[in-house]
């Protein structure tokens, strides 16, 4: 289970999660969060086919995390701490492309974060 440190579940978000429009629409509210890095990971640009999600983040194109499992690569983002309702806002938001895993993050903490299949080997 992702981490209990305070109230809340923990939600590593290294995308538009982490921009006040979204937060507000998403949750009512703005969040706070700490610094915290995922590794094994690698960002890719993924289109967004859902026109309310494009709408709400003003991008068409967001980035995913996919799984590479080398510690050298890093994903920098925020951890912020969430209600269960709103874990299941946060399913909504995401679209199908995305599933909520959890995974120990730089710090030693563990958090669910939203990914995508594991990349390709090079």
């Amino acid at each position: 289970m992702a981490e209990r440190e305070g109230p809340g579940i923990a939600l590593f978000s290294y995308g538009t999660l982490q921009l006040p429009k979204v937060q507000r629409a998403t949750y009512g509210r703005l969040l706070e969060g700490r610094a915290d890095v995922l590794r094994g990971y690698r960002l890719a640009p993924l289109v967004i086919s859902s026109p309310d999600v494009v709408a709400l983040s003003g991008r068409e194109i967001h980035m995913i995390a996919r799984r590479t499992g080398d510690p050298a690569d890093r994903i920098p983002g925020i951890v912020f701490r969430l209600t269960p309702a709103e874990i299941e806002a946060t399913d909504l938001y995401e679209t199908d492309a995305y599933a909520r895993v959890e995974a120990a993050l730089e710090s030693g903490a563990r958090a669910f974060v939203y990914v995508g299949p594991d990349a390709e080997p090079e």
